[in-house]
């Protein structure tokens, strides 16, 4: 079974997307952080979900964001402006060939309004930036990058979001696409290259606008 890591794995949005990804049965995960332990008690928390749901299909595990890098995709799960830092960490050869997921929207809230901005650094897009610090093999595609954050931990509510995926690789973008589709009933579609993750960033801030404007709660994305 193909395995899947999440680097920064350990908060919500990381937790709630291994506890997900290993309920759609197809792949397994590990989850990495800085400190083994705390990667290792977020996979202890991943795994006891399972076994009360009833899934044996998968399984998951924790480790050093390092540890974890031998798996088939990898997701950058943390801050912009950690992602340096832990590329040179754990080493440029570690992510040679790998498919890696950004889902990383830099914003920032204006102050005293009720609204986000993108944020977006000197290449355009955090993914454009973040491909620039990666080796030249490895295969960068965007993705997961709309779904409300609130919605990855509450199981017992469907994903019913569209995923716009987006990657210079199109053997890549397809098993990205393979993965979103096995988690609840998110629906993968093609965005076209790299190039278009500065669309896909931005739609993040709007949604949240809308939300804190509106009194709407954990609004996503669906394009029909």
């Amino acid at each position: 079974m193909k395995k899947v890591a999440i680097l920064g794995g350990t908060g919500n949005i990381g937790e709630g997307l291994a506890r997900r990804i290993c309920l759609g049965g197809k792949f397994d995960v590990a989850i990495g952080s800085r400190g083994a332990d705390k990667a290792q008690a977020a996979a202890d928390g991943v795994c006891a979900c399972l076994k009360e749901r009833g899934c044996t299909e998968t399984t998951c595990t924790g480790g050093t964001n390092a540890d974890v890098c031998s798996a088939d995709i990898l997701i950058l799960s943390l801050p912009f402006e950690r992602i340096q830092s832990t590329i040179d960490t754990i080493g440029k050869s570690a992510f040679e060939n790998k498919i890696i997921i950004s889902l990383i929207n830099p914003m920032v809230r204006n102050p005293g309004e009720k609204y986000f901005l993108p944020d977006q650094p000197a290449e355009g897009s955090a993914a454009l930036a973040i491909e620039k610090m990666l080796p030249a093999s490895a295969k960068l595609v965007c993705a997961f990058n709309n779904v409300a954050a609130g919605k990855w931990m509450e199981l017992d509510e469907e994903l019913d979001y569209t995923v716009a995926v987006c990657g210079n690789d199109e053997e890549a973008k397809a098993a990205v696409k393979e993965l979103v589709a096995s988690v609840s009933k998110l629906q993968p579609l093609d965005a076209g290259p790299l190039a278009m993750s500065n669309v896909i960033e931005g739609i993040t801030p709007l949604v949240i606008t809308i939300a804190m404007r509106n009194g709407l709660k954990d609004v996503g994305v669906y394009f029909r």
